[in-house]
Formats: C-alpha cells, structure tokens, sequence
C-alpha cells in the first residue's frame, strides 16, 4: 500500500461515492451523474478541482485487492474529518438510491460504512429516509 496516494477529505468523499457505486459491480449513468453534479454543486466541495478519474483508479485498484476495502476505509478515515462522516454517510446513500433501487451489494457497502465511520444507527434511519424521499419518483 505504500505506492497508494494519500486523500484529502474532499477525496475521501469522492472514493466512498465511488465505492458505493462500484459495490454491487454495475456503475450506473445515473449513479455517475449523481456524484458528478454533488462534486459540481455541494459546498463541501466548492474548492475540490480534481479530476474525478484518479481517485476512481485509485478505489478500483484498491477493490481488487484482498484487503482492499480495509485499506480504502484506512485512507477515508485518515483523510475525513470526523465532523464529516455523517456527510459521507449521505452522499454514499444518495449515490446508492440514484437510480430508484438500492441492491444488496450497495446495501452490504452502506451496512460497512455505518459501522466502519461509527454512524449512530438512528442518525443512519434518518440520512437513508432523506435518500429515499430525494429520489422517489412519481
């Protein structure tokens, strides 16, 4: 793992919105789209000019590995401000609920994330509510 950069905290964001998109192995257009226009739009990102396809490398690289998703969450946590990590928890959840249907494999990848950034399960209820009422469809 030595050759794998270090994140920032805006990077760390984009890995997990990745991750999650990447997790039930079908990135999605809308999933895509979804984290390109949060990237575009969101405050936290409002200085974050990176390219989106290195930190995508990077968290493919990683999910290939064996302990890949060890080491992802490793650099996430080491790169994300605690303050942050309920923010994560909902753009993870606004990636997973972008095209209408959370699979199980973004279900299992949510589930991982709560536990790996301490996310109080209440807290969690209340940011997938948010996700699914956001991304319901008439």
């Amino acid at each position: 793992m030595s050759d794998t950069p270090s994140l920032t905290a805006q990077d760390a964001l984009v890995a997990l919105m990745i991750a999650v998109s990447a997790s039930d192995e079908t990135i999605r257009t809308s999933e895509l789209v979804k984290i390109s226009n949060m990237v575009n739009h969101l405050p936290v990102f409002s200085d974050y000019g990176d390219d989106l396809s290195g930190i995508s490398n990077t968290v493919f690289d990683l999910l290939e590995q064996e302990d890949g998703l060890d080491a992802l969450f490793g650099l996430i946590r080491a790169a994300l401000p605690e303050r942050l990590f309920e923010t994560a928890y909902a753009l993870a959840c606004d990636v997973a609920a972008a095209d209408g249907n959370v699979t199980e494999g973004e279900g299992r990848m949510l589930e991982e994330i709560r536990y790996e950034l301490a996310i109080d399960r209440l807290h969690a209820a209340a940011i997938e509510r948010g996700a699914r009422a956001r991304h319901l469809t008439v």
